[in-house]
């Protein structure tokens, strides 16, 4: 009898220390699969942000191929699809941007007009109706970013995201300063000015 239970003792102790192992295997591949699943996350919006550069670029060199007296004309103030971001000025309307930052600073701002205040990027994809998705919070984080990196809305200190301009807080404005030739970028800069 005492081997019976000996054997099973034995049986016992080796069913727990694969169990345990397993465990740790288990842990170790949530490690894996979790870096495995922010490096696509990284990769999606790369693309991402790679597709907008390009359509923008495509767009640039589209309407540059035009005549001189088309490149003489004025501006339009018409959003395009994936186009890049123009910093904000006064007279500007909201307009001006792509649909896609229209949307977000329509939700901004519906929330200061009732009292509320600034929104975190998941909370913004949330107020759009998009899935909370690290891709697309992270994606609408990028483009949030950018209306307020050009003064069309505020980046708390918190991360959070808010309707105004810096110019609202007193804060300082940046510009940024592109020297063409022809139709070749050949000098970037981004400069200060205390409003």
């Amino acid at each position: 009898m005492a081997s019976v239970l000996g054997m099973l003792e034995e049986r016992e102790t080796a069913a727990r220390v694969r169990g345990e192992g397993l465990r740790e295997e288990v842990a170790r591949l949530a490690e894996v699969l979790e870096a495995a699943e922010v490096e696509l996350d990284q990769r999606v919006i790369a693309r991402e942000e790679l597709v907008e550069a390009l359509e923008a670029w495509s767009a640039e060199t589209t309407t540059t191929a035009g005549t001189e007296a088309e490149e003489k004309a004025v501006l339009s103030l018409a959003p395009v699809s994936g186009s890049t971001v123009r910093p904000w000025r006064e007279g500007l309307p909201v307009t001006v941007p792509a649909p896609d930052y229209q949307r977000i600073l329509g939700v901004l701002e519906q929330r200061r007009s009732t009292g509320h205040g600034p929104l975190r990027a998941k909370e913004i994809a949330v107020e759009l109706g998009l899935d909370a998705t690290p891709a697309k919070v992270e994606g609408l984080r990028s483009k949030a970013r950018r209306l307020a990196e050009r003064g069309w809305l505020l980046l708390e200190a918190s991360g959070a995201f808010g309707a105004g301009r810096p110019a609202d807080r007193g804060r300082p404005r940046r510009w940024l300063i592109r020297v063409t030739v022809g139709h070749r970028i050949i000098a970037s800069l981004v400069a200060g000015r205390v409003s």
